[in-house]
């Protein structure tokens, strides 16, 4: 097991499997599916990233480095939370941006019924350490450990 030390953007305790993207993640391009046409699953649509398309994502500890696109980026975090169709939660390795930090602050606050821990700062190394399918389990204190 490895542990990595980040800075908590939405608390909250979880454990899952790790889904891990090399490049940015388009918020919208990703979940546009799930958002308008009923994929429960959340696969990726976003054709232009090798590492996710066609992969489900709700449930997954979703590691990235970034998000990149559209403005409507934190929109989209906050309405896949409450369709249900989020992320276990999402591990940055680099500092977050500030529309995927509102969308991840807004499901905080405003959807009772999920949670969604956010965690960025977690370093180059956390991406390159975690692969596909290693448990992931996040802590209150911003601790990630992968097994």
């Amino acid at each position: 097991m490895k542990t990595f030390q980040g800075r908590v953007v939405a608390p909250g305790q979880v454990t899952a499997k790790a889904l891990v993207s090399h490049g940015g993640l388009n918020t919208l391009a990703s979940f546009q599916n799930a958002l308008q046409f009923g994929d429960k699953q959340a696969k990726c649509g976003d054709q232009n990233n090798p590492d996710l398309y066609g992969k489900p994502m709700v449930g997954t500890a979703l590691c990235l480095p970034q998000t990149i696109g559209s403005t409507t980026g934190g929109l989209v975090l906050y309405c896949a939370a409450a369709m249900g169709r989020q992320p276990a939660c999402m591990l940055f390795s680099k500092p977050i941006d500030s529309l995927a930090a509102a969308g991840a602050i807004l499901a905080d606050v405003w959807v009772d019924s999920v949670t969604m821990p956010v965690v960025d700062s977690l370093g180059e190394e956390f991406l390159n350490y975690v692969k596909d399918g290693m448990t992931i389990t996040v802590k209150e204190n911003g601790i990630v450990e992968v097994d």
